[in-house]
Order: structure tokens, then sequence, then C-alpha cells
């Protein structure tokens, strides 16, 4: 027995031995972390005005921005979420792009109304989104939500039940909106996307928060629970930040907004019952702006009243929409159009009841319509600022920032050149 135990002790200090002596990776090689190169994330904050940097309630942000490049953006009238969200990843403004209202109507689809729940192609495929482009030059994309990334971009819908969708182009990934989906979950995902193998990763991600533009609506944008919401996607900004800071992946960080927000309240409404003639007309829309058409043969009768001066509101027939506002030349744009003095809302009927709260879709040259643009990354000069600007100018920044040539659009690179690192050959 005790000849045994030295037998297997020897054979047991033998393989030991022998176990030391097989050659290791070095520690250094085998915790080597990888070399990444940059994305970059495009961020919607719906209804971010660009003075709440200004109000002490966003760290992450005005630290981003200090570091990075600040702007005055401008909107694309009309000043929506739908409309400005498109234009901002096609670089056409709504009037071209095709999506022009949050609900709407075309002559070639009688009896069917767009609204933000549309995914058929049909209303969609007047422009090209930047994840199209890309996605054909072979570079991966991604969105956290956007306007239009759950649309087959080109495809076709059949009309007859299951309403399949042949052809067509979406990001690899994206998902579908859902309110329901927190911040901090959009935030993780984005986070998961980048910890993917390099031949998985996008290389172009969307991130959307409509928390601001929630609470806008609801109190108004100078209430502080408003202002809480801004913190609050501030904080979400920095889980961002900090997540990409630990995989150790570089990003450009291009954050936007879709539209400002205006201060309204019962006692500024306008009531197009007390001013037209029930039967003359048919509303498309309302709100900060009206959409109207024309009851068969009651052209002359409506344009006697609506074309009449209006205090807080001027109404235009379609084809004399002016120059500006760049719109009324898609077949989608109803034949009139009337725009309400910034803070008042054009309403069916007279309002009951006290509310105060906010509303966007105004003037787009209106200060509280300004929306914001805060740019950070290996790409950006730091402590920059550019003159104020067209959102159109957005769609050719992505471009350059992902290396592809982008769908022919409205805007240019021109405003962002002087605030571009040079890149390195």
């Amino acid at each position: 027995m005790t000849q045994i135990r030295a037998l297997t002790a020897a054979l047991a200090l033998t393989a030991l031995t022998a176990c030391a002596q097989i050659p290791r990776p070095a520690p250094a090689a085998s915790a080597q972390q990888e070399v990444r190169a940059p994305v970059t994330i495009l961020i919607s904050i719906d209804g971010f005005r660009p003075d709440y940097l200004d109000r002490g309630g966003t760290p992450a942000l005005s630290k981003l921005a200090a570091e990075g490049v600040r702007g005055a953006m401008r909107p694309s009238f009309p000043s929506k979420t739908f409309p400005n969200h498109y234009t901002l990843v096609t670089g056409k403004r709504p009037d071209t792009n095709g999506i022009v209202a949050n609900k709407m109507e075309d002559p070639r689809r009688p009896g069917e109304v767009f609204t933000m729940a549309s995914d058929d192609p049909f209303w969609w495929n007047e422009a090209t989104p930047i994840w199209v482009d890309a996605e054909k030059a072979g570079v991966r994309t991604a969105t956290m939500f956007w306007p239009g990334s759950n649309v087959a971009i080109g495809g076709e819908r059949a009309q007859k039940w299951p309403h399949t969708i042949s052809g067509g182009t979406r990001p690899s990934d994206w998902q579908q909106f859902n309110q329901e989906i927190s911040n901090t979950q959009r935030v993780n995902a984005v986070i998961d996307w980048m910890r993917r193998p390099a031949a998985i990763r996008p290389r172009l991600a969307t991130l959307y928060f409509d928390t601001v533009d929630t609470a806008g609506h609801t109190y108004g944008p100078n209430d502080p629970r408003t202002l809480e919401a801004v913190a609050e996607v501030d904080r979400h900004v920095g889980a961002l930040v900090a997540g990409l800071a630990a995989l150790g992946q570089p990003a450009n960080l291009v954050f936007v907004s879709d539209h400002g927000m205006a201060e309204t309240s019962s006692a500024r409404s306008i009531a197009l019952d007390a001013l037209l003639t029930t039967g003359d007309y048919r509303i498309v829309e309302t709100g900060p702006y009206a959409a109207l058409a024309a009851m068969p043969g009651r052209e002359a009768a409506l344009e006697a009243k609506l074309l009449a001066r209006h205090p807080h509101m001027q109404c235009w027939r379609k084809a004399e929409i002016p120059a500006r506002f760049h719109y009324g030349r898609n077949a989608r744009v109803p034949a009139y159009l009337c725009l309400a003095e910034t803070g008042w809302q054009i309403v069916e009927r007279a309002v009951s009841g006290d509310f105060v709260g906010g509303n966007h879709g105004y003037d787009h040259e209106a200060p509280d319509m300004a929306a914001l643009f805060v740019a950070n990354g290996p790409a950006f000069r730091t402590g920059a600022t550019v003159p104020a600007f067209d959102n159109v100018d957005i769609q050719p920044l992505l471009a350059r920032l992902i290396g592809v040539t982008a769908s022919a659009g409205d805007g240019s690179m021109t405003v962002f050149e002087p605030v571009m690192v040079p890149a390195r050959n």
C-alpha cells in the first residue's frame, strides 16, 4: 500500500512538472483590448429646446456641448415630429420627402389617412433615409426607434390581406416604437449592440427619447416638471456615455431635436366653427396650423371667409404659401393652410375648461421652435460653434461620419466643415 501511494505521488509530481513546462500565452496578449473603430450615434431628444441646456439641469449634455460642437438648428416647416425626423435622415424638407404632416391624405389613396402608426412604404418612398444608403453600401445600421425605420423603404405593401411587404430596405436591426419601453432599456439596447463582434456591430445607430416632448405638451416648456424630464433624459445621456467608455468604444455622438416647444393655453385658441360655415369645408388637421379642403363646389364660399384677415392667424391657398416655408408643392398638402401665431392654437370648435400646456408646429423660424444640435466625438473639434443652419444639413453630416455617399437632398456639409477634425491618411 505504501508503494502504491509513493508511485501515485511520483506520477502526480511528473504531471505537474509537465504542465508547468507547457507554453502559455503572455498575460498581456490574452488581456489585450480590441481596437475599435468609431461608430456614429444619432440621438433625438424630441421637443428639446436649445435653451434647456442653459437651465442648469443637464450636466452630461452640457459637458458634451462644451467639449464638442454646439449650434442653433432650424427645423423644417411644419415643425412637427414625423416631418422633421424624416428630414433629419433624408436631407429633404417635408414637401419633398413626402411626410408633410403627422396626419395627411394622398389623392392617389382616396379615403386613406396617414397617421404616426402608418408603416406602408407607399407613404415613405418619396425619399431615402441615411440607413438605406448605408445598408446598400455595406455599412450596418441599427435604430432604437426613429420614424420610418420600421418601414421597408422602397418596398410595396399588398393591398389585400395579409398585406405582405415585398422588397425594400430596413436597418439591419430596428425596434418598433413603444412608449412603454423605458429610457434605460433604450440606452441598454444601444450599448448591447456595441458589445457585438465587429462583423455585426452597427456603425450607425439611432436612439430616441420622447420624455421631454411629452412633458412639454402636458405642462408647457417652463414648468418645473418639464425641466425634471429634461434632467431625467440627461441622466440617460450620461449612462450612454459611461457605457461606451466602459466598452472602449469611441463614438461620434450627434444630438438633435425635431423642434422646440411653445407655451399654450385655453385663452389662446381660434375656433374654426365660429369663423366658417359648416358644410363649406373639411378639416384634415388642426393645432398650431390647420389643413383644410373645400367641400365640392364650395371653394368660393370658403375662401371668402377663410382668406379674410383674422387675429392671430393667417390663411393661404396652397399655391400661395410663402416661399420661405418650402411647402405646398407636394400633392399631400391640402388646398388651404392656416398658421396660428406662436402660442395660439386653431381648433375645430371652442374649447371648454382652462388649461396650460405646450405645442409645436408653428413657423419654423420662430425662436420657440428652434431645435437642439450638439456633436461630440473624435471627428469634431473641441469647444466649437456653428452658425444657425437648417436641419436638412444633418443627413450629409451623417454620411460623412460613416463614409457613405448619401442620396441627393436639400442640405450640405458647408456649415460643418470648419468644426471637423481633418481625416488622417
